[in-house]
């Protein structure tokens, strides 16, 4: 399946870095699909658009967001939301007038799987801790501190399923050492399983 970027931002700078985590997903075919941090939606639709391939209308997709650009946490790392391409500015900002990187603009992306999502606008810390369902499968791909990602991944160990998947994304950024250093202590701390594919993922699984 060819990854799409429907016209707007993508953490991959590389299309084949998509293709390569939904050519993952396809192989162990889950049901019920969370994603921490959507950003613009790109990969959620993209994800969707191949679990209805795989399930029809039988799946489930959580995505999870702070969508907003004023985050005042130290070291964080915010996305860059901006385009260099003055076109989808001015289709963004005067035609559309949505935010790309908003909830809504999201849900308007994924319209078409309205009753298969949940897009959550919130911290994925607490969300994460009050959440009451289970996931087959988890692209992590939020905040890039070290106290984020390893929050995060503790916190999913109450929300995956038994022989689940962890699938974290920038294990390889260089100027987010952080996320690998809390990826390999959560493994190390849960006596679990890492595989690191294509350079940047870190598969976790018990």
């Amino acid at each position: 399946m060819k990854f799409k970027k429907y016209w707007r931002k993508s953490s991959f700078k590389k299309v084949s870095d998509g293709e390569f985590l939904l050519n993952h997903i396809n192989d162990i075919k889950p049901k019920n699909f969370l994603e921490i941090g959507v950003f613009h939606g790109v990969t959620s639709r993209n994800v969707c658009e191949l679990l209805s391939l795989l399930h029809g209308n039988n799946f489930n997709f959580t995505g999870i967001d702070l969508f907003s650009s004023d985050l005042t946490a130290k070291d964080e790392y915010i996305p860059n939301t901006k385009f260099s391409n003055p076109l989808k500015s001015i289709y963004y900002n005067y035609i559309v007038r949505l935010d790309p990187y908003s909830k809504e603009s999201v849900n308007r992306l994924l319209k078409k799987f309205k009753n298969n999502i949940t897009i959550i606008k919130g911290n994925s810390n607490e969300v994460l801790k009050n959440s009451k369902k289970k996931f087959d499968y988890v692209f992590l791909d939020g905040g890039h501190k070290y106290e984020t990602v390893k929050s995060d991944l503790n916190n999913l160990i109450n929300v995956i399923k038994d022989k689940g998947t962890i699938l974290c994304d920038d294990y390889n950024l260089t100027y987010a050492g952080g996320v690998k250093k809390a990826i390999e202590d959560f493994v190390k701390e849960n006596n679990f399983k890492i595989n690191i594919l294509n350079s940047r993922f870190a598969e976790i699984k018990d």
